[in-house]
């Protein structure tokens, strides 16, 4: 069977936008996916790129013809929301509006983004990282919505624990919590002190005892270097790190996540297409392993 593209699934990877977002729907067709991650601007700097209409024109027609049926944008990684000094809250407010207006033209439903770094008190950050969500949002209607992703929990970052990501939600006006949902990261949650690699029906459980299931929007399916509860965000290949295969195995074949959008940011080697071509072969053929005997199929080491 060919495992290297399957219509009905929402499977794909972090992709490239150099050259501009239009060449992004077919570098996901090259790797097989029918999902894609994009950054809509350079990630580390704080220069806005102006989208003109031709630009959003050319990308809704590369989308329209490349099987592509799922599109998420991650923010910019300089973002802060919840930062105490007003001059980076103000410039982090002014960056997210912008994401939200380009991705409202480019017709990507969700923004991926990072809690901020509290730095002097938790519960006083948490309450600006909201405000920036709602501010934000109000600042642009329409469809686009916010992905709070749950984050490893290193220094002082907002959102490694389930409680806090429902915290960061709840705090948004009615209107605004509308359009916020999440997107959880295996090798974050890994790192954060989950046990993924053990126990990983449990952490959805825990998941929607706490926040709820069917907030949960996006999957980061990424294996990780470091230990459970190291709060080391070191990304590993699927199957190759300390969470293991069966975790994402499981994973797959999960029906409660079947129509959740997985994006793989696992490393791009020195042959990005390869690398992730077979990243997304390993995920389909977890998903449609045969058993023997009741057990699961053999681990797929190399694909």
């Amino acid at each position: 069977m060919d495992v290297t593209r399957q219509p009905g699934d929402l499977l794909g990877a972090h992709v490239s936008t150099q050259g501009g977002v239009v060449e992004a729907p077919a570098r996901g067709t090259a790797i097989g996916a029918t999902a894609i991650q994009v950054f809509t601007k350079t990630p580390n700097q704080w220069r806005e790129p102006v989208v003109r209409d031709a630009d959003v024109a050319a990308f809704r027609a590369a989308l329209a013809g490349s099987g592509i049926r799922a599109v998420v944008s991650h923010d910019s990684y300089l973002i802060n929301l919840a930062s105490p000094d007003a001059a980076l809250q103000e410039r982090s407010v002014a960056a997210f509006t912008g994401e939200l207006v380009r991705c409202r033209a480019l017709a990507i439903p969700w923004v991926v983004s990072h809690p901020g770094n509290y730095i002097d008190d938790r519960a006083a950050g948490l309450a600006r990282n909201a405000r920036g969500y709602a501010d934000c949002l109000a600042a642009v209607p329409g469809e686009v919505g916010v992905l709070i992703e749950g984050t490893a929990g290193a220094g002082t970052g907002l959102g490694s624990r389930f409680e806090e990501l429902r915290a960061l939600r709840d705090a948004l006006p009615t209107e605004a919590r509308a359009r916020v949902g999440f997107c959880l990261d295996t090798a974050h949650l890994h790192a954060a002190g989950y046990e993924v690699a053990t126990a990983v029906e449990g952490v959805w459980e825990q998941f929607d005892r706490e926040v709820g299931l069917n907030h949960l929007k996006c999957l980061h399916l990424n294996d990780s270097k470091g230990a459970c509860g190291s709060h080391l965000d070191r990304h590993e290949w699927i199957g190759e790190g300390r969470i293991g295969p069966e975790a994402f195995r499981r994973i797959m074949r999960d029906p409660r996540l079947a129509a959740v959008i997985k994006i793989i940011e696992t490393p791009k080697g020195d042959d990005p297409v390869r690398h992730d071509r077979r990243m997304l072969r390993r995920l389909r053929a977890y998903a449609r392993g045969t058993r023997r005997n009741g057990r699961p199929a053999a681990t797929v080491t190399k694909a």
